[in-house]
């Protein structure tokens, strides 16, 4: 049964989902038409929130590019690969690479979610070298649905934020801790459970061996042209010893490290976007060892970003379409107004779930619903940590089959989003049904 629902998921994914870019523009023109027929803005209001929002997502862009980036180099310099090569070398069978994959992708998204999109990927495509006969569909698809706790976990943006001191609903329901949300019974079951499941649930999903879809381990990248970008012995000017020079590549690592070490001494272990990435960076430039191989890795790694750049801008559009018409509080309504106090934690992370198809941002979406959610859970008695946490879920939920966050892994592993869909298909099933469960039982 299992079998034949994943060639039915991925026979219809290969077959209807477009590329990212035309997935985003289509979904443009559906929340464009949807603004005018809900809310009633006119086409000239809509055309003003769409592009008034286009560049709202800037920053944010850059930070994801330098996520694919800052982990190539890093992954790609010599030590860092042994690491992973030696980790890989664990797996001597497609499943055992599938399961261990999934496991150390959905450890490192918990910790963070920019970290478990890199690593991932990156491991991803080591075991792909090391295990013969496995599907890197599947293997890719696993590494991607680590990424499905992280909003459960320590980088949470929505329990971090109503953790935080003077957060923008802090008049409404005070300070929430994260022992209440991020550590509490009912979150901690969730997670535990899709550690449990999801490495199961991907190693059931391998095709037989005659469907499987293996690749020329040759054509992934090995750092040869990383390693050929080092010069000859023996250098003809001052400006190439300055681009090989171990001693610039040490001082400059060990200034970010220094940075580093006075972050964590001053805030504790607080990750965030930003800090993985100057983690990143300043530790692929110690491991490479040079200027000059750091450079050479850069330029393999950025040539893989051109999905992020030109997509973000467009899902900022539709996210100022939605907020600014005010349809994403025309959809929370609705879902408000069919619940009860016993379906509403269910519903609230239904309607997170596809509010996050139009604004696939967790902080984003949070300042979007929360004013809706918060005071339908006071009304209703519901818990507020909950309620929280189950918009939480919803968001983390439908990024299964959200191209937006799937682009780094997909440009790491040269892969297009059809590939990888039909499988993130079934876990977006099966984990739907095991989060409700946590959300409305426990």
């Amino acid at each position: 049964m299992l079998k034949g629902a994943i060639h039915v998921s991925n026979r219809l994914m290969q077959r209807y989902l477009p590329d990212p870019f035309v997935f985003v523009t289509v979904l443009t023109f559906v929340v464009f038409i949807l603004g005018l027929i809900v809310t009633g803005s006119s086409p000239v209001q809509m055309v003003q929130f769409w592009g008034e929002g286009f560049w709202n997502l800037l920053s944010f862009s850059m930070q994801m590019v330098l996520v694919l980036v800052t982990g190539f180099v890093l992954a790609s310099s010599p030590l860092f690969k042994s690491l992973l090569s030696g980790l890989a070398g664990t797996a001597k069978k497609p499943v055992h690479a599938i399961v261990l994959v999934t496991l150390i992708s959905l450890l490192a998204s918990w910790v963070n979610w920019g970290f478990g999109l890199v690593i991932g990927a990156l491991f991803a495509k080591e075991l792909a070298r090391k295990v013969s006969n496995v599907d890197y569909r599947l293997l890719i698809a696993s590494a991607y649905s680590g990424f499905l706790v992280w909003h459960g976990g320590l980088a949470g943006s929505i329990p971090l934020t109503i953790a935080t001191e003077d957060h923008f609903m802090q008049d409404v329901i005070g300070i929430i801790s994260t022992e209440q949300t991020i550590f509490a019974v009912f979150n901690l079951a969730i997670v535990a459970s899709l550690f449990i499941v999801l490495p199961i649930l991907n190693a059931k999903m391998q095709p037989t061996k005659d469907e499987r879809v293996t690749i020329d381990t040759s054509i992934l990248d090995d750092g040869s042209s990383v390693q050929a970008a080092s010069v000859e012995e023996e250098t003809i000017t001052p400006a190439d010893r300055m681009e090989n020079s171990k001693l610039l590549a040490y001082v400059t690592g060990f200034l970010g490290l220094a940075f580093l070490v006075y972050y964590f001494f001053t805030n504790g272990f607080q990750l965030n976007l930003n800090i993985v990435n100057f983690t990143f960076l300043f530790l692929g430039l110690l491991f490479h060892g040079s200027p000059r191989k750091f450079i050479g890795s850069v330029k393999e790694a950025v040539s893989g970003a051109s999905g992020i750049i030109i997509q973000f801008p467009f899902y900022a559009g539709i996210m100022g379409m939605m907020v600014a018409s005010g349809l994403a509080k025309e959809m929370s309504s609705w879902f408000v107004s069919i619940s009860s106090d016993f379906t509403f934690p269910f519903f609230a992370f239904l309607s997170a779930g596809i509010v996050n198809f139009f604004v696939p941002s967790g902080g984003g979406q949070w300042a979007v619903q929360a004013p809706i959610m918060l005071d339908a859970a006071k009304e209703l008695g519901v818990s507020i940590p909950k309620t929280a946490m189950a918009v939480a879920w919803g968001d983390a939920w439908t990024n299964m089959i959200q191209p937006f966050w799937a682009l780094p892994a997909l440009a790491i592993a040269g892969l297009k989003a059809k590939d990888i869909m039909g499988f993130c298909l079934i876990v977006l099933l099966v984990s739907g049904v095991l989060i409700s469960l946590g959300l409305v039982f426990l």
